[in-house]
């Protein structure tokens, strides 16, 4: 049902003393509908002057009408309350995290404003009057609200409509001539408007500042896409050079390779070619051995005698044949060759590669400049880090509380369970939860006759009582030690007086990546005390 088929269900189906359905409904002589006993009880504040009257119509009965249920009306009321107006009518009514009207009697109606003037909040029905009375019309209606009462004085019961400058806070009128006499007030409408202009100021400069980021964030864009383009085209440059070098190695590899075979098939057959004019030349020999042989087992003289001469011609020739064997290092020259173009050119990309290294970290420093360091106390809160104390770290003459957040030295020993991280010794020492890296920012306040402030590795000695385990004493530690008249800094034993104003809280910036470590004074103003530049290489 819509808003408009909602509101006639209302007005036609409705008792108009409780604004909800009429509940054993009945119809008085006039013709109006009401429940039986919102009308009984409107009756009976009237019985006294005897004159009976309809709260809509106003027409008046001298007999009080004898009241009898609508049974029609009543089957009527009871499908609308199980159909769908039904769920249409409740959406109307105030829920628990709904503003009800302060006007409805009964099951009350959601409030669609409130007014603070009268500090009340209005249904839709009984808004009405402040649209058409005009003492009404001048009240000033807001969206609807559950706080209305916060906007009356606790001490005179007025509404608060001044404001005091002197203590900044809401105040009625009767405030501004009592309790805050003497004292800078305006009216809260004025102050509002002052805000307002400063708020507006400030939300100027909000816009400012997102625009000027908005452009940076543009400009920083423009940059990614530029080196992003030129990463690609870099990549691609480099994947084509090394293809071609790649190529240009292959071809060369190719012709050498070439080279050797060809070398190789010139020597195998010079050396072939000597194989077989030497097996000639034994298969002779060996043939010439034959018939020495067979004339050295002749029996007959005469015969023997008579071949030797043709024989004797066929003994070995007196010159030998010499063959020069080449040593077996036929390919050494070119494979010493290769090799010192292999070391040549490992050489030459190992260099060129570092520069192009270097250069890439260039840019890189180049493109993450880091922030500027921050100068006054708002600029330090920006880094600011909660610091909890570690129980598992505590000498057993420390006492913790406020979870974890304040330690005092005690006399008195505490019952800390056994563990490895425990400053066990003579050295009243904690260390904090927290592992810090990066900018951090705390405050310490400190009381008392002084206090360490130390900042320590993880692997500083917890057990014993040797300057291994001392804050400041050791390569683990270092410590800004405040005393009601003096500032000391300590790092590795060496100790350095400090010079400035002291206060009750110190402040503490670090900033492990730059390596830097400083102390402030704070007061109504923030002093450096002491500056330290090292190289951090733990947490």
């Amino acid at each position: 049902m819509d808003q408009k088929g909602v509101q006639l269900y209302r007005e036609n189906f409705t008792c108009s003393i409780c604004l909800d359905l009429p509940k054993d409904p009945v119809t008085i002589p006039c013709g109006h509908t009401y429940c039986m006993n919102c009308i009984k009880l409107q009756w009976d504040g009237e019985a006294r002057r005897k004159i009976f009257s309809c709260p809509q119509c106003r027409q008046t009965f001298k007999r009080r009408p004898v009241l009898k249920k609508n049974t029609m009306l009543a089957a009527l009321v009871e499908q609308l309350k199980t159909g769908p107006q039904a769920a249409a009518a409740d959406h109307c009514y105030a829920g628990p995290e709904d503003v009800a009207c302060d006007v409805c009697t009964g099951r009350k109606l959601k409030a669609l404003k409130s007014c603070l003037t009268c500090l009340s909040s209005y249904c839709e029905n009984h808004l009405q009057l402040h649209y058409d009375a005009p003492p009404f019309k001048k009240h000033k209606l807001v969206d609807p609200s559950k706080k209305l009462q916060e906007k009356i004085c606790s001490l005179h019961d007025e509404v608060m409509k001044m404001f005091c400058r002197t203590d900044q806070q809401i105040i009625c009128y009767l405030c501004s001539v009592n309790e805050h006499k003497g004292h800078d007030t305006v009216s809260a409408a004025a102050e509002r408007t002052e805000r307002q202009r400063e708020l507006e100021v400030s939300r100027l400069n909000i816009q400012q500042i997102i625009q000027d980021r908005e452009k940076d964030v543009e400009l920083l864009q423009q940059e990614v896409e530029a080196v992003t383009l030129s990463a690609d085209k870099l990549v691609e440059d480099n994947e084509k050079i090394s293809s071609e070098l790649i190529r240009l190695f292959h071809k060369r590899s190719s012709d050498v390779k070439q080279q050797i075979r060809s070398q190789q098939e010139t020597e195998v057959s010079r050396v072939k070619e000597l194989q077989e004019k030497l097996q000639q030349e034994i298969t002779e020999l060996m043939r010439k051995d034959a018939k020495l042989k067979q004339l050295s087992h002749t029996e007959d003289h005469n015969q023997f005698l008579h071949n030797y001469p043709s024989v004797s011609q066929l003994s070995a020739p007196t010159d030998s044949s010499s063959i020069n064997i080449r040593p077996l290092r036929y390919f050494e020259d070119v494979t010493a060759a290769v090799s010192e173009l292999r070391d040549k050119l490992q050489d030459m990309l190992k260099d060129k590669w570092t520069n192009i290294s270097l250069t890439e970290t260039e840019v890189d420093v180049l493109l993450s400049e880091p922030e500027p360091e921050p100068k006054t106390r708002a600029e330090f809160l920006k880094y600011s880090c909660e610091i909890t104390l570690d129980p598992n770290t505590a000498n057993r003459n420390v006492l913790l509380s406020e979870g974890n957040r304040k330690a005092e030295v005690t006399s008195q020993t505490q019952s800390y369970p056994s563990h490895p991280d425990r400053f066990d010794g003579y050295w009243v020492q904690i260390l904090s939860k927290e592992s810090l890296t990066g900018r951090c920012y705390w405050e310490v306040e400190w009381g008392g006759e002084g206090v360490d402030i130390a900042l320590a590795y993880k692997k500083i000695k917890r057990s014993g009582n040797s300057n291994q385990c001392r804050f400041g004493f050791n390569k683990n530690s270092c410590t800004f030690r405040c005393d009601i008249d003096a500032h000391e800094f300590i790092s590795n034993g060496n100790l350095s007086r400090v010079s400035g104003p002291v206060s009750s809280r110190v402040g503490v910036y670090l900033d492990h990546s730059a390596g830097i470590l400083s102390f402030y004074s704070i007061s109504e103003t923030m002093t450096l005390l002491h500056r330290f530049q090292t190289t951090f290489t733990h947490p």
